[in-house]
């Protein structure tokens, strides 16, 4: 694959010096004083054992090669600095550093010298070396430096560490070479230090490498896995070196499977090898010769490639068969399963030859007669180079693992044997390769994404000739946002053809059951998820209209008077006006009397009355006489009608100041938005509309977005209509153009609240319509030439093509934008709906197409928006389902039992087996009931008693197989949930109120509030004495509960009785929360 080759080695800004026509690239310098300090610790720590007791060391970097080559004085320059600074010198001293260039390097590199200073205290000096210049006196220089820091020490003859595995190319390296050779140092090689240093990545160098494994594994699985299907599908003549030039052109060109990566930041780290026909090479520096791929029956093809982002490596391999017989099909599992444990042992604390004695124990024990022809090394670390030979996962190798460190586990049997008559299907080989990162607790296989499961790499011929679909489950694309669903419609198919998708989804879910009950376990034993908070309470504070007696307004004729100022109304009380707080008035309402005679009725808030327990104010005073209410009456009904107005009014503007005001105590600070200067000029995106909308009663204006340095900005023409989002509030960005939909939106799910106006939100939408959503038919003209409105429809294709290719361009420059180092920890990219696995249903109170993401379940265009992290889920439960129903409900159950279900009702059944599928190819576990279930209670009794839960199976009592077959402990199983229409109706419409009022407006919420009010207040004498009969009746039963009479109901119709059905066969409407 790769043996001391380099690719053309790409800065942090993609650029390469002398290619250019002036240097872009900067430094880094929090990671050069990070690193710089990494390095003379290892180096003072390990001085004698790895370092060769040097007191000094050079690292000579050769003149730029367009080889493939691996040198660690390459890795040195761009592990400190980010960039190879080719045809250059550095000595390392321990107060001192010296580099030798020219005059070009010289300027890039002054900036590091205060960064040294206050990171290890050591000063850099530069030699800067004239064009026609060899260098010679410089170095002599150099060497004077290094002997006077020497006799400083005590040491008449300095140890000076040089790399000595690496041969001097070029004028100046060569000349050094010699002058080092003939300085009298006692000379010493670091390597081994230097790959001491290499060996723990930091958190930039996990990123980059799990960049470049994510490229890695697209590229295997979208690319390449489909061209070798349809090339044996069309039966093709095509040579393993094209095969290797397409795949290399894909993987300098990322988009190209639409992998959103920067091309300047990508390369390969070696050609990507192709192989079959009987001749098979394993070595890291195997190559593709020019002989057509061979596919017959029996065959074997071997494909490996590797990927760099920012000069990181990944590697992954596959071993692809096909028609495989019982050797080829007991070999490929053997090594299979070899090849995951060695993973397994990659632990921190193990140590490396641990995993190569795993793979070789599973060999032995599972195929012996494969033992003789395992590799000798099951991989090595990988980083800077391809290959850090001091990480060999070999038998020898008892250096100790931690955490940070990253390997290419690569495993293979080479040179099997089998009897058939095709020489070029005589001989085969298989190899197995993986990047995988040592985490805290165990390994992490970044290369995952392509898989190397039996039943996705094994192939059979289908014999009679028939077309035939794939049988294997079409997975869906997480890894690669937005692509598209790829599959082989053709003679190829999965070995394991005979085991149904249900059978393969039940094994799965088998398997994803007991790993949950395991993670559901320790996260609860660690009390992670105990307690239960229903929201915070609204903060109130004392209720003052006037601080004494002479700041009350004077009596006007001795009439009820509404003072706007200190938010208070003043009431004639025997001929006293006596002040109330507008907040103390629960409502106001008038009446007129035949005799024309006007009354007005104010109701106030008292302790005991409903939705006024948890009022601070009343709970203070609890002990005091309260007014409930009070009426007036008058003559004049103009004035009565104006007081009710005013009242309502500054009631309106009270409740809602003061709501504003606690929902802003609530929000989490953000930090302030930095404006673009004058060199950086904001993305921008005009003519929007945003959700929520703002407040005011004014005409709804668009906006522009714009991407400053670290945040959004959406503004319109108005002054005080204004939102600003930091990129660090950002949980999920979401871009969905419009296809079946009337609006391309862009859409924000942030982790904290931030105020849209007046209204708290985690959820804000920019988007644009792209034709009218209503049309008057008929309404407008028709042109002559265009009777048939052709055209018409022609420009509306052309301005939604525009709306799409505006929005994209700025989804494009901002997600390059956020690949900036600065932003890499936010981990932040636009994602794609596929709305090929959508599916409808209601999750709130009205049907809505609900679509998956690579991360998230989201329905982006009614409100209030559905967006779910996959991340989040503890389990999905399909209820309703087996009992012949047209619908069935889903429910999605959070890792945090704090937080309600979300329920999705009325899902279509013929969308049960995509749910299914794509529930199962995310690693979701689902469980299906015919009913629907109490999961507040539920989840109270897992809370209540985590130990008693986790004793019982955890969430296996969901299983139907499972409790079918266990008649004996089906009573005990009920008790664990109740079909949900047992549980009280006031719950669920309070629930529906609460989110009902995160989208209806403002003006909305009070009226409903006052009817509501006036309703419950206002009550008539015939609906009192309606009540005092209906009392009278269950008099019987007075001492019983609401809850008990509910419970022997249920009993009456039976405790397992479905719902019943409304005219037109759908099911009653419930609360989607629990």
């Amino acid at each position: 694959m790769a043996d001391h080759r380099n690719a053309r080695s790409n800065g942090s800004s993609g650029k390469v010096p002398g290619r250019t026509t002036g240097p872009s690239f900067t430094i880094n310098l929090e990671n050069f004083s990070k690193r710089i300090k990494v390095l003379y610790s290892r180096w003072s720590e390990f001085k004698k054992d790895l370092w060769g007791g040097s007191e000094a060391f050079s690292i000579a970097t050769p003149p730029r090669s367009e080889d493939l080559r691996y040198l660690k004085s390459s890795a040195l320059n761009m592990w400190l600095v980010g960039y190879e600074f080719s045809d250059t010198i550095i000595v390392f001293l321990k107060k001192e550093i010296h580099v030798l260039c020219s005059q070009k390097k010289v300027s890039l590199l002054e900036v590091v010298k205060k960064s040294a200073r206050d990171a290890v205290g050591v000063e850099v000096v530069m030699h800067v070396k004239a064009k026609n210049d060899d260098g010679a006196a410089l170095m002599d220089d150099i060497f004077e430096a290094v002997r006077a820091e020497s006799r400083l020490n005590g040491y008449d003859s300095p140890v000076f560490g040089h790399i000595a595995r690496e041969t001097p190319e070029g004028n100046l390296l060569e000349l050094w070479d010699e002058k080092l050779k003939n300085a009298n140092f006692q000379l010493t090689d670091v390597t081994n230090g230097l790959s001491d240093v290499f060996a723990v990545k930091d958190t930039v160098e996990i990123t980059n490498v799990k960049k470049a494994a994510y490229l890695t594994s697209s590229v295997m699985k979208y690319f390449v896995v489909p061209k070798l299907e349809k090339i044996i599908d069309e039966e093709k003549k095509v040579t393993h070196s094209s095969l290797t030039d397409d795949t290399e052109k894909v993987i300098i060109e990322p988009a190209k499977i639409k992998v959103k990566l920067k091309a300047d930041n990508v390369d390969i780290c070696y050609p990507p090898i192709f192989q079959s026909g009987g001749k098979f090479d394993l070595k890291p520096s195997a190559t593709s010769n020019d002989e057509n791929l061979f596919y017959d029956s029996t065959s074997v093809i071997i494909c490996a490639m590797g990927s760099r982002y920012s000069n990181y490596c990944s590697n992954v391999a596959r071993t692809f068969l096909i028609d495989a017989n019982s050797l080829q099909s007991k070999a490929y599992k053997v090594l299979l399963k070899a090849h995951d444990a060695a993973i397994a042992a990659l632990k921190p604390g193990n140590k490396a030859v641990d995993a190569y004695l795993a793979a070789v124990s599973v060999v032995e024990n599972e195929g012996p007669e494969f033992a003789p022809h395992l590799t000798k090394s099951a991989g090595t670390g990988i980083g800077l180079e391809f290959r850090e030979s001091s990480l060999s996962l070999n038998g020898k190798n008892d250096r100790i693992l931690k955490t940070g460190m990253i390997f290419n586990v690569s495993l293979g049997f080479q040179n099997l044997q089998k009897e058939t008559n095709n020489p070029k299907a005589q001989n085969f080989s298989i190899l197995l390769a993986d990047t995988v990162i040592v985490g805290e607790t165990a390994a992490e296989v970044v290369t995952s994404a392509c898989s190397k499961a039996w039943k996705d790499v094994a192939y059979s011929f289908n014999d009679d000739g028939e077309e035939e679909e794939v049988e294997e489950p079409q997975k869906a694309k997480s890894m690669a946002k937005g692509a598209e669903a790829l599959s082989s419609k053709a003679t190829l198919r999965s070995v394991n053809h005979e085991v149904s998708k249900e059978e393969l989804r039940r094994q799965h879910q088998a398997a994803l059951a007991r790993r949950k009950n395991e993670e559901t376990a320790r996260r609860l034993a660690g009390g992670g998820s105990e307690g239960t908070n229903r929201g915070p309470q609204k903060p109130s504070g004392d209720l003052v209209a006037y601080k004494n007696v002479n700041d009350l307004p004077p009596p006007r004729d001795f009439m009820i008077q509404v003072d706007q100022k200190h938010e208070a109304i003043l009431l004639p009380i025997y001929g006293k006006m006596v002040p109330f707080h507008i907040a103390t008035v629960k409502s106001v309402s008038s009446q007129q009397d035949t005799s024309r005679t006007c009354y007005i009725r104010i109701i106030f808030n008292v302790p005991g009355a409903p939705f006024a327990q948890n009022d601070p104010n009343l709970l203070k005073f609890h002990d005091s006489i309260y007014v409930k209410e009070v009426s007036f009456h008058s003559k004049d009904p103009r004035h009565i009608s104006e007081v009710v107005q005013l009242i309502k009014t500054l009631r309106r503007q009270v409740a809602s100041r003061e709501s504003e005001k606690a929902e802003r105590a609530t929000l989490v600070t953000q930090e302030k938005l930095q404006l673009a200067g004058a060199k950086f000029k904001p993305i921008r995106l005009s003519d929007l509309w945003i959700r929520p909308v703002f407040g005011g009663r004014g005409r709804k204006l668009s906006g522009t977005l714009e991407a400053h340095t670290n945040g959004f900005r959406f503004a319109t023409s108005r002054q005080d209509e204004r939102v600003e989002i930091m990129f660090g509030n950002i949980k999920h960005a979401f871009f969905q153009p419009a296809e079946k939909e009337m609006i391309t939106l862009l859409h924000f799910h942030l982790h904290n609240h931030i105020m849209v106006g007046n209204k708290k939100t985690k959820d804000v939408q920019f988007y644009v319509e792209v034709m009218d959503v209503v049309q008057t038919i008929g309404g407008g003209k028709r042109s002559a030439y265009d009777p048939d409105e052709i055209e018409e429809e022609q420009r509306e294709r052309d301005r939604k093509n525009k709306i799409s290719l505006d929005f994209q361009n700025f989804v494009n420059r901002v997600n390059d934008l956020w690949g900036q180092p600065q932003f890499k920890s936010f981990d932040l990219e636009f994602d794609q709906p596929l709305r090929e696995l959508g599916f409808h249903g209601v999750p709130h109170k009205s049907s809505a197409f609900i679509v998956p993401t690579s991360t998230c379940l989201v329905e982006l265009i009614e409100i209030p928006f559905v967006v779910i992290t996959l991340g989040e889920i503890e389990i999905v439960n399909l209820e309703r389902v087996g009992l012949g129903q047209k619908n069935f409900d889903m429910t999605v159950v959070f890792k945090d039992f704090k937080r309600d279900v979300m329920r999705i009702d009325s899902i279509p059944t013929s969308s049960l087996d995509g749910i299914k599928e794509w529930l199962d190819t995310t690693d979701l576990k689902y469980y299906e009931s015919r009913l629907n279930l109490n999961w507040r209670q539920i989840l109270k009794t897992i809370t209540d008693d985590p130990e008693q839960f986790i004793e019982d199976g955890g969430w296996e009592f969901l299983n139907l197989e499972a409790s079918d077959s266990d008649s004996d402990n089906s009573q005990e199983s009920d008790k664990g949930y109740i079909p949900s229409d047992v549980q009280s109706d006031s719950a669920s419409e309070e629930e529906d109120d609460d989110s009902e009022s995160l989208v209806e407006s403002e003006d909305d919420e009070e009226d409903e509030s006052e009817e509501n009010s006036e309703e419950d207040e206002g009550k008539t004498w015939e609906e009192l004495e309606r009540e005092a009969s209906n009392a009278d009746r269950e008099k019987g039963n007075e001492s019983d509960s609401e809850e008990d009479r509910k419970r022997r109901k249920m009993k009456a119709f039976g405790k397992s009785r479905p719902p019943e059905r409304r005219a037109g066969g759908s099911l009653p409407k419930k609360g989607r929360f629990r």
